[in-house]
């Protein structure tokens, strides 16, 4: 149990009560804008905050970090239904089959199963909720767009420029116009990988769902790697990630490249007005695609901004309303992803878009599990691969701030 000076805490005894973890989330929010509220009146007096009370709003910082991981984890396990539970007869002879492979080796009666690099896949409904337990822990593939497909690599046709256009009156010619301009985006699929171990007693246990615990095993695994790639990927044997794109200042924009605003402070925002960057982000991304946009940054990022008010003295972060929402800033959703670099000289620790137009995830069907009992006594290990590929799908639907002088 974390305990700060105020009492607020972490309570490791809230369990899964969601409730009780918002209620409690709630409450080190409103503590924290208090203090912050102090803090700010002092630097306005004196120039300067004291000392204890700047250590006092960085562990409420802490808290509220805190609790929102055991928030998310608690809507994530409330969430989870049991694969194999009574009255699911579709595909069972298969179902049945897997569950004898995984628990003993037997391997009759799943050669329909079995890719073409070996191993076999896994029944629909765990692949379905593997998929569906990563897009609850990863931030990335929870706000993208995602496209299942059946082969190595997804090629997508898009429009560049649009033809040219006019009006003309009705009996005026009709003047020849230009051509669209057409590009592809490739997105190759790449192959994601987890080895869980078991213990031949476990897999004895005739109680285990094998299913599930293939599900739980690699989800968090999965969900870890693919969040990096998606965000930081080089498109080597991974995904390309949003800020491997090349990058040019707004002013400059053009297709193939991400927009980014700069700061004009390496590291920071500025010391007056802090918020007016973010403001000039926001109206930086077109109409169409504001309206369904995200924040997305680190823990450390988003402690950062928390501070910030606008000229009326409110907030610009807000906790979510609901113990399933998520916190806004500037009215906008604020998704959270570890992965982003934290505030740092020309880092681009925030982006603003929607990612759902902006970046897209191919998914190819199945999910493969390899038996190997051999390599790691007593321990079964369970090879268990997936291929997933991802990148840009619209450079002109994610934003960058760069902190830094240009």
């Amino acid at each position: 149990m974390d305990r700060i000076d105020d009492g607020l805490e972490t309570k490791a005894g809230a369990g899964t009560d969601i409730a009780a973890l918002f209620a409690e989330f709630s409450t080190a929010f409103e503590e924290f804008k208090r203090t912050n509220d102090q803090r700010l009146g002092e630097i306005e007096k004196r120039g300067t905050a004291d000392g204890l009370l700047e250590g006092k709003l960085d562990r409420l910082n802490a808290v509220l970090d805190g609790q929102k991981a055991a928030l998310d984890r608690a809507k994530a396990e409330r969430a989870r239904p049991a694969i194999e539970g009574k009255g699911q007869i579709a595909d069972g002879e298969y179902k049945e089959a897997f569950s004898a492979y995984v628990k003993r080796g037997e391997e009759k009666a799943l050669s329909i199963g079995v890719p073409a690099d070996g191993g076999y896949v896994v029944p629909a409904e765990v692949e379905t909720e593997i998929t569906r337990l990563m897009t609850h822990i990863s931030p990335i593939r929870a706000i993208a767009g995602v496209r299942q497909v059946s082969g190595s690599v997804y090629k997508r046709p898009i429009t560049v420029t649009g033809p040219q256009t006019g009006w003309v009156a009705e009996t005026a010619s009709r003047p020849t116009t230009t051509s669209q301009t057409l590009a592809e985006l490739s997105y190759p699929t790449a192959e994601l990988y987890a080895m869980p171990a078991a213990t031949t007693a476990f897999l004895d246990d005739a109680a285990v769902d094998v299913g599930q615990w293939i599900a739980d095993e690699v989800n968090a695994a999965f969900a870890a790697q693919e969040t990096t790639a998606f965000v930081n990927g080089n498109g080597t044997n991974k995904p390309n990630g949003f800020l491997n794109a090349a990058k040019v200042a707004e002013s400059g924009w053009e297709w193939g490249k991400l927009g980014y605003l700069a700061t004009g402070v390496d590291g920071a925002l500025p010391s007056s007005n802090g918020a007016d960057v973010l403001i000039d982000l926001v109206y930086a991304l077109k109409a169409g695609y504001r309206q369904n946009a995200s924040w997305v940054m680190n823990r450390k990022t988003q402690g950062a901004l928390r501070k910030l008010k606008d000229g009326e003295g409110n907030y610009l972060w807000q906790p979510a309303t609901a113990a399933d929402g998520n916190a806004t800033l500037m009215g906008f959703p604020l998704v959270e992803a570890e992965d982003m670099p934290n505030m740092d000289e020309d880092s681009f620790s925030v982006a603003f878009g929607d990612f759902r137009r902006g970046y897209l995830i191919v998914d190819r069907q199945g999910v493969s599990v390899l038996r190997d009992p051999f390599s790691a006594k007593p321990y079964v290990l369970f090879y268990t691969t997936k291929r997933v590929g991802g990148g840009i799908a619209d450079f002109d639907a994610i934003k960058l701030l760069k902190f830094g002088e240009s």
